[in-house]
């Protein structure tokens, strides 16, 4: 528990160090563990553990992700078709009855049955083989089945889409619907929502999950038969809580958003609700002026609670060479909205470092002026 910082080429320059273990083994142990310290931080504290090549830590779901996904199900009886190496398997196992477990690399299947038993996850099954091909031969209805697909390495370069990926949902979709009610899909934030909502069918929920502001997962939820209005709900987890925003598409579609020049406070929305493409809604809901149709940020004269980031604005100015060398700034956090420079042009042009407790925003307002918003964070 102690060699978390131990130096991987001085492990493989040693001698043997166990006998029957190869210094390559434990030189791919302590190295994939030490990935799991912040990632997955009940393996990494469990004794006895064991990992697989560091590659399967980077594609795993975190544990807060998983703790997140684990939520959303119940019933008896789960299948994770696509089981990887287990993390989502192990939470889903605290809420369901029975998890069964499918993995096609029998090794990875092997290291996710000893790491449950370690973990204490008894109503876990693993078995080795193709999610897709046990649920042709399954007898049994399942209350959930979860997928997961990995993109296949030939669609680098293009856009995300299902098809890209294995397995193929869009082609398994009739099948799923046989074995179980209640599909729960696990995709790439880098899917476009109107492509997802394209292709599949009897989407009931679609939620968007951030970490730490960053997106990392969309959940498709797909319940057989449901034909009515589809539910977003966004979330964006840290350590200090959980922001969430939820909306109808239609919602976001008849909304109507006010517009205002910057005023007293100026609000920036977290990645998850971005994402979503709520850009009229949540203005109102929050009863906030938006700058411009494609500006993104909301204003108000009084601060209010929003899922996001909140600055007080000191200062906002047209933008010219000549305002801005009158702030005398040598640092500042900069970001670009519906503007026509990017930030690394802005810093280059004015010298401007990152960092610093002053944030520049350049955007354009409802009058088309491009404009900089000299603010403080909240």
């Amino acid at each position: 528990m102690n060699n978390k910082n131990t130096d991987i080429m001085s492990v493989l320059l040693k001698k043997p160090i166990f006998e029957g273990i190869s210094n390559q083994e434990l030189a791919q142990q302590l190295e994939a563990r030490k990935k799991c310290e912040k990632k997955l931080p009940v393996w990494f504290g469990t004794p006895k553990i064991y990992y697989p090549a560091k590659l399967n830590i980077e594609q795993t779901s975190s544990e807060i992700t998983a703790r997140y996904k684990a939520g959303i199900v119940t019933g008896k009886s789960l299948l994770d078709a696509t089981g990887g190496f287990g993390v989502d398997s192990y939470y889903f196992s605290q809420k369901i009855e029975r998890v069964f477990h499918c993995e096609i690399d029998k090794n990875l299947s092997q290291i996710a049955a000893h790491n449950f038993r370690v973990l204490g996850a008894e109503n876990s099954k693993t078995i080795p083989t193709d999610g897709m091909e046990f649920l042709k031969d399954a007898e049994t209805r399942f209350d959930w089945i979860y997928l997961d697909p990995s993109r296949r390495n030939d669609s680098k370069g293009k856009v995300f889409r299902l098809s890209d990926c294995l397995p193929n949902v869009l082609d398994d979709l009739e099948l799923l619907f046989t074995k179980s009610d209640n599909i729960l899909l696990k995709t790439s934030p880098l899917l476009d929502f109107s492509i997802g909502i394209a292709e599949l069918k009897n989407v009931q929920e679609i939620h968007v999950i951030a970490v730490n502001n960053e997106v990392k997962e969309l959940l498709w939820l797909l319940r057989k038969g449901y034909v009515s209005e589809i539910a977003v709900k966004t979330i964006n987890l840290s350590k200090t809580g959980k922001e969430t925003f939820q909306f109808r598409l239609h919602e976001e579609k008849n909304a109507s958003p006010t517009y205002s020049l910057p005023l007293s406070y100026v609000y920036v929305p977290n990645a998850a609700i971005l994402k979503s493409g709520a850009f009229r809604m949540v203005g109102n809901r929050y009863g906030l002026y938006k700058l411009h149709v494609h500006t993104h940020l909301y204003t108000s004269d009084t601060l209010v609670d929003f899922p996001g980031r909140r600055f007080r604005l000191d200062m906002a100015f047209p933008y010219s060479k000549r305002n801005l060398k009158r702030l005398g700034l040598d640092k500042a956090n900069i970001s670009t909205r519906n503007f026509s420079e990017s930030v690394a042009e802005i810093r280059k042009k004015f010298k401007i470092a990152d960092g610093g407790d002053r944030y520049l925003f350049f955007v354009t307002d409802k009058n088309e002026v491009r404009t900089v918003l000299y603010c403080t964070k909240t």
